[in-house]
């Protein structure tokens, strides 16, 4: 359980982040700079305009710089949890809309979440007061394989989404086949001739050149936006597969067409942590999930993402279910008590996430000219009862108050006077 914080600390605060134009100076703490390595002891963390200006080992604070002192305390940038619908859906059994599915529409190739992510969502801030200050959400469902353009968000009440369209999300899973025509064997096909057919037109394109320009001066469909993105090699296709069989014929389809691809569920990947390490396909899993559900899972175990990281796979970690985003934390321990180095569990919280989702040049390490996602733990952050002391998003120094802390603070303290009704 995480500890309490003071009334007294929070009086002041509301959920709405302060001015980012702050200079903060972050001193005297262990500075973890690049996910798990680059460790600086008592170190000074320069903060101006939302970003980094400097990383050092005691160094001096300039004047006006608010100072936050971390002696004793350990410094990491912000995690990321890198499978969730933050922002796209809110408490199960609601009656009201649910924006992460959409389980009548076909097709969704070039459809994008951003315009319908909502920053107020009350599981944005349970999340980022745990030190998770970034996040990839996405839809979950549709009438087909085809889940449209996932984002790229921080944890922030404003100017949220980072990279819109980031990647091309689609399921390959065994749900995906039953709605696909029933059958596997109609899925890849069908996944076959769509991205031969955006192939062969955009061969015939560059072959017409500016001749087909002027025959056709209709603007390009979404669904022909996205595919040449994804065909040349400027978007991920996120796929979701979890059976050995059909993760071997994903990687025979990145090679086929030539594109980038990120791995997702991943449940028996490890069975083939050789492939995809040959293959450069990253994998994204919850090492929480250790149990076979169905027969696409039968392999499935914790110590996937220690034995993936072994064979040379880039890995990072999905949370067990948005509520419970903040909890990609947690399985990033649950990792490490099977087996994946601490250091590389650290890694897959922040530079590989970044990596992967292509966000590397602005978030993930604690380095000059990065956005300032910073958080000040108590203890290492991979123990379960440690807990940020501060968290800042892109310079914002976010107060450390959700609802859930609200309502703690309201009622943990009941009146026991005689005569009280509880």
């Amino acid at each position: 359980m995480r500890k309490l914080i003071s009334i007294a600390a929070i009086a002041a605060a509301t959920f709405t982040a302060s001015v980012s134009a702050e200079d903060i100076a972050i001193t005297g703490g262990r500075a973890f700079t690049n996910g798990g390595s680059g460790e600086v002891e008592n170190a000074t963390i320069l903060v101006s305009a939302g970003k980094i200006t400097s990383v050092s080992a005691g160094g001096a604070v300039p004047d006006g710089y608010r100072v936050i002192d971390a002696s004793g305390k350990w410094v990491t940038a912000g995690f990321m949890a890198s499978d969730t619908t933050l922002g796209l859906s809110e408490v199960s059994l609601s009656g009201g809309i649910v924006d992460s599915s959409a389980p009548n529409e076909k097709n969704m190739i070039g459809v994008s979440v951003a315009p319908a992510y909502n920053p107020a969502s009350i599981f944005i801030a349970n999340t980022r007061i745990e030190g998770v200050t970034r996040a990839m959400t996405r839809m979950t469902n549709s009438g087909d394989m085809w889940l449209g353009l996932g984002a790229i968000v921080k944890m922030t009440d404003s100017d949220a989404v980072t990279h819109e369209k980031a990647f091309l999300v689609i399921d390959l899973d065994e749900g995906s086949a039953t709605e696909v025509g029933g059958s596997r064997a109609v899925l890849w096909h069908k996944l076959n001739e769509k991205f031969q057919a955006a192939k062969d037109k955009m061969d015939k394109a560059a072959d017409n050149g500016d001749e087909d320009d002027k025959k056709d001066a209709k603007r390009p469909s979404a669904e022909d936006v996205t595919m040449t993105a994804v065909l040349s090699g400027n978007m991920p296709v996120y796929a979701i597969v979890n059976r050995k069989a059909d993760i071997e014929q994903l990687i025979a389809f990145q090679n086929r067409f030539g594109i980038r691809v990120i791995l997702s569920g991943a449940g028996e990947a490890w069975m083939v942590a050789d492939m995809l390490a040959a293959a450069g396909i990253p994998v994204v899993l919850d090492p929480s999930a250790n149990l076979p559900s169905n027969f696409d899972l039968l392999a499935r175990t914790s110590a996937a993402a220690g034995r993936l990281h072994a064979a040379g796979v880039k890995v990072a970690f999905i949370p067990p279910g948005t509520p419970n985003a903040r909890l990609v934390v947690q399985n990033a321990g649950i990792a490490v008590s099977m087996g994946m180095p601490w250091d590389a569990a650290m890694d897959a919280l922040t530079v590989n996430p970044a990596e992967i989702f292509g966000v590397a040049d602005s978030y993930g390490k604690l380095a000059a000219g990065m956005d300032a996602d910073i958080v000040v733990w108590d203890g290492d952050p991979l123990e379960l009862m440690s807990s940020p002391d501060t968290v800042l998003i892109a310079g914002d120094d976010i107060p450390l108050v959700s609802r859930q802390t609200k309502l703690r603070d309201r009622y943990k303290d009941l009146d026991r006077s005689p005569g009280f009704d509880r």
